[in-house]
Formats: structure tokens, sequence, C-alpha cells
């Protein structure tokens, strides 16, 4: 069983149920940095282990200009153009 936390204040926790797996990593992973402190760490060394541990994928950088407003549509569409799974990094 797998228990995945909500970093939001709940109090009672929601279920959730996880999205069917195939077993295999594929594609092209996107990784965005919020622009928070550090999240450029984080990201370079989750980068690494990708390229480590899931030689069959292809990683794409890109960054918020602030973590204060959501990201920009024309980055958003940019990335779900050119990415099948995203990663946003939220590290301070």
């Amino acid at each position: 069983m797998t228990t995945i936390l909500d970093p939001t204040d709940e109090r009672t926790p929601v279920a959730r149920q996880l999205a069917e797996r195939s077993g295999r990593l594929e594609g092209v992973i996107g990784l965005l940095d919020i622009s928070k402190p550090r999240g450029n760490v984080f990201l370079d060394a989750l980068e690494g282990l990708l390229a480590e541990k899931a030689p069959g994928i292809t990683t794409r950088r890109y960054t918020k200009p602030t973590f204060a407003k959501p990201c920009p549509d024309a980055l958003r569409q940019e990335i779900r153009g050119e990415c099948d799974y995203l990663i946003e990094a939220l590290a301070d």
C-alpha cells in the first residue's frame, strides 16, 4: 500500500487512488523550476537520478518567472506540447 502525503493542512486525510502504472518510464519528462530558492539544486539531482535509472527518457528544463504567480499560459502550452510528464520543484 502506498501512502500519499498532501502538504496542505488536512486534519482528515482524503483517500486517493493511484493512477494505473505501466511499469516502465519512457518519453520526455519536463522539469519545472518554479523559481524558489534551491529548486534548481533539487532538479539537478533528480535529473541525474533519472539519467542513471531511466536511460529511455529525455528531460527538458523549464523555469517559471516567479513562484508568486501562476505559470504563464505560453509556458504551460510549451510544456504540454513537448513533454509526456512534468515534475515541479517546490524546494526552499
